[in-house]
């Protein structure tokens, strides 16, 4: 059979601070570590594969006999956001983080998207939690009809709107303008997003299905267009594709949560047993992310966990013999610091491999930037992509005993 690449991202997952935490204020951050020590999660699969060799894990214990290589990943791009994430994770690197507003966006980025859009004017404009300012602001918007501008740590521009106020398309060609039109030069944020909303004053409630991102461009081909334009197949599963403003996928599957992502997941990976042309499946769980490490829930984090590890078995069992599957993660987001931001932190990396090295040389080791990911799809898929990055595939090598 033709290679099969499967690379499970779960988003928000770090497993310690990088040296360079300070920098982003995450000093002593540790999710993986803090959720463990918290809530005590039952990772039985997991810890199988290694998870409990990579670091030092309350309940989930290192295993003599780890059934995929494990090691840790550090982040050598400027950020920590999902966006600079997936870019380092697809062979990419940023120099230059991208542009933030803590204090909110300066006149000439509102007064642009005034001009752009015909509105008269916008609410909010600050950075904040998007549950909260809908609380806050939602009613004044109904009343108002203006839209609700807001930011986050992350380099976003994100616009808030009552479905029954601004429509969805409606909605969805603003950011349209703010991504090509607004958000451009010194200006050019990660992520242009759209956050529909529905409901009356108290009861406000975010509609995260559709939910929809506006990226910037890479500057570069990533890891997946290359695959493409070689033949290959490519799939993304959950956000990814939004990641890099919709290029290099044959076949994008939007989720709606992780139970969600993961069926899609296994639905691919039997697609591909039915028709085994090469194929790169990239799946981004985001509920650790999004609903459990920026609203400081270590509790909910720990259940998605456990929720993962036990579906481990049905992903494990659907990949064919010869597949190849990686699990890491794209940047830290620990629910139990004082902080709901992500955090600068190592990702881990857990690699199932058809044929490996015998027990006892399953260490990858910290692997010097996610670029060694897209290194290691590149190397298995059998396509040239020129990355900084080194392949830690295990390939053409006897069966583990």
């Amino acid at each position: 059979m033709m290679p099969l690449f499967v690379s499970i991202v779960l988003d928000g997952v770090g497993v310690g601070a990088q040296p360079d935490a300070d920098a982003y204020g995450d000093v002593g951050s540790n999710t993986l570590g803090h959720v463990c020590a918290a809530q005590q999660p039952d990772l039985p699969n997991l810890q199988r594969l290694g998870l409990g060799n990579i670091a030092e894990l309350e309940n989930v214990e290192p295993t003599d006999e780890p059934e995929a290589l494990f090691g840790r990943m550090r982040e050598v791009s400027a950020g920590k956001d999902s966006t600079t994430g997936h870019w380092e994770l697809a062979g990419l690197r940023l120099d230059a983080p991208f542009p933030t507003y803590p204090d909110g966006f300066p006149d000439e980025v509102i007064d642009t998207f005034l001009e752009a859009t015909g509105w008269d004017g916008v609410l909010g404009n600050r950075a904040a939690s998007g549950t909260k300012i809908v609380q806050e602001l939602g009613t004044k918007h109904r009343e108002t009809g203006y839209p609700i501008v807001y930011t986050s740590a992350d380099s976003v521009f994100q616009i808030a709107a009552h479905k029954d106020v601004i429509p969805l398309d409606r909605l969805y060609e603003l950011c349209r303008i703010a991504r090509e039109d607004v958000c451009v030069g010194d200006h050019a944020v990660g992520r242009v997003i759209a956050r529909p909303f529905v409901g009356t004053e108290g009861e406000y409630t975010r509609i995260s299905s559709e939910r929809k991102d506006f990226s910037r461009r890479p500057d570069a081909p990533p890891v997946q267009d290359v695959l493409q334009e070689n033949g290959v197949r490519t799939v993304s599963v959950g956000k990814i594709y939004d990641l890099f403003a919709r290029t290099g996928f044959d076949t994008s599957i939007k989720t709606k949560s992780n139970a969600d992502g993961i069926r899609s997941t296994i639905d691919q990976i039997e697609a591909y047993a039915a028709d085994p042309s090469p194929t790169f499946v990239w799946t981004n769980l985001v509920d650790f992310d999004q609903e459990y490490g920026h609203r400081n829930n270590p509790k909910g984090f720990a259940d998605a966990l456990e929720t993962f590890d036990a579906a481990l078995p049905d992903i494990r069992a659907a990949l064919p013999d010869d597949a190849h599957l990686v699990i890491t993660a794209d940047h830290g987001n620990d629910p139990t610091t004082a902080s709901t931001d992500h955090s600068r932190e190592y990702v881990p990396l857990l690699y199932v491999a058809p044929r490996g090295p015998a027990s006892g040389e399953r260490d990858l080791g910290l692997r010097p930037s996610f670029n060694d990911h897209a290194a290691t799809i590149a190397d298995v898929l059998g396509v040239d992509f020129e990355t900084e990055g080194t392949s830690f595939a295990v390939v053409n090598q006897a069966a583990t005993p």
